[in-house]
């Protein structure tokens, strides 16, 4: 099992990302990235961008935007929010 599958954020990630995406949570694995699956493309990115911040109340800018490509990459973008 990955670092990412292990990460307490993955399986709240994974489901929201289903959600956004619209596709079944199995397809949500821990090492997709942006581009993935064909759901996941730039009108997908910003419907799991407006998720994570009405879910979770954090500020996603212009320029995490950018970086937030990735299952790994957003779980961590979590745990760090979270700490704050």
């Amino acid at each position: 099992m990955s670092m990412v599958a292990r990460s307490p954020q993955f399986e709240p990630v994974q489901a929201l990302l289903a959600e956004a995406l619209q596709v079944p949570v199995e397809q949500i694995t821990p090492d997709l990235t942006f581009g993935g699956i064909r759901q996941w493309d730039s009108m997908g990115h910003m419907e799991v961008m407006l998720r994570l911040e009405a879910r979770y109340g954090v500020e996603v800018t212009a320029d995490t935007i950018a970086t937030l490509v990735s299952v790994p990459a957003i779980c961590e973008f979590l745990a760090i929010s979270q700490k704050e």
